[in-house]
């Protein structure tokens, strides 16, 4: 089992809240070379980063993620 950004919606939400990706890794505690993996769908998340991202978006989980 694989957690993946949903890219579009993920950029998209990303945006509305005004993040650039190295806001959105400082308020989440990760690098910014990782969100940029995990918009281009390159990376998985786990379980609990991807709670905190969804949250940190404004947005539900199965909003920004999909499980493959």
């Amino acid at each position: 089992m694989r957690i993946m950004a949903k890219t579009d919606s993920f950029v998209k939400a990303r945006i509305i809240k005004g993040f650039s990706q190295r806001e959105l890794a400082k308020h989440s505690g990760l690098r910014h070379s990782y969100i940029s993996l995990l918009e281009r769908s390159l990376k998985s998340v786990g379980p609990a980063t991807a709670k905190k991202l969804s949250d940190l978006l404004g947005k539900d989980l199965e909003d920004v993620v999909r499980i493959d």
